[in-house]
C-alpha cells in the first residue's frame, strides 16, 4: 500500500491543514505498517503553472501509484491555494485519469481513496456561496472517478480558542475515518 500526502499550506508546520494531514497519514500508516508514505510539499517544492503536457510526469505517476491520497487544502481567498491547483493540473490528464466516451467523461482513477483535510478561517456551511474548496474539489475528483472524503477544521482565524476548537473537531473527524 502506498499513501501519498500532499501539503499546500504556506503556514508551515503549525498549519491546521498540515496537522490534519499528518494525523490522517499517521493513522493510516499505523493501520497498515507495511505502507509506504510518499510526501509532496507543494510549498517547499512548488510546481510551475501548467504550460504544456508532459512536464512533471513524475507528479502524475506518483498519484497513479498511490492507493490513498491525503490532501491538505486550506482555504485561501475562498478557494484552494494556487500550489494545489498546479498539482491538480498535473493529475487531470486525458487517457490517464479520465477519458471522453460515448456517454461523456469517464473517470479512470476510481481505484484509490482520497481524503481531503480542509481548514478554513471562518465558517462555511454547505451551500455557502463563498466556499470554493469542497465545491471545487468534490466535482473534480468525481470527474476522475473518485468520491473524496472530507475532514474539516473551521473558524481557525476567529481567535485562539476557536482555532483550538476547530482543530479539535477536525482531529475528531480524523479518528472517525478508521471507525
Amino acid at each position: 500500500m502506498t499513501i501519498l500526502k500532499i501539503d499546500s499550506s504556506i503556514s508551515g508546520e503549525t498549519s491546521v491543514s498540515r496537522i490534519l494531514t499528518r494525523s490522517i497519514t499517521d493513522q493510516l500508516a499505523a493501520a497498515s505498517p507495511e505502507a509506504a508514505v510518499v510526501e509532496r510539499d507543494l510549498v517547499a517544492v512548488p510546481l510551475a503553472h501548467l504550460t504544456e503536457r508532459g512536464q512533471d510526469a513524475d507528479v502524475l505517476q506518483e498519484f497513479l501509484d498511490a492507493d490513498t491520497v491525503v490532501i491538505g487544502a486550506p482555504m485561501y481567498n475562498f478557494s484552494v491555494p494556487s500550489q494545489l491547483k498546479a498539482w491538480i493540473d498535473r493529475i487531470a490528464v486525458a487517457g490517464k485519469t479520465f477519458q471522453y466516451g460515448a456517454n461523456g467523461p469517464e473517470g479512470l482513477a476510481g481505484d484509490k481513496r482520497v481524503i481531503v483535510a480542509v481548514s478554513r478561517g471562518g465558517f462555511y456551511e454547505a451551500g455557502n456561496s463563498f466556499e470554493h474548496v469542497e465545491a471545487y474539489l468534490k466535482p473534480f475528483f468525481n470527474f476522475i472517478g473518485i468520491e473524496p472524503e472530507f475532514v474539516r477544521a473551521e473558524g481557525t482565524a476567529v481567535g485562539p480558542e476557536q482555532r483550538d476548537a476547530g482543530l479539535a473537531k477536525g482531529l475528531a473527524e480524523v479518528e472517525r475515518l478508521a471507525a
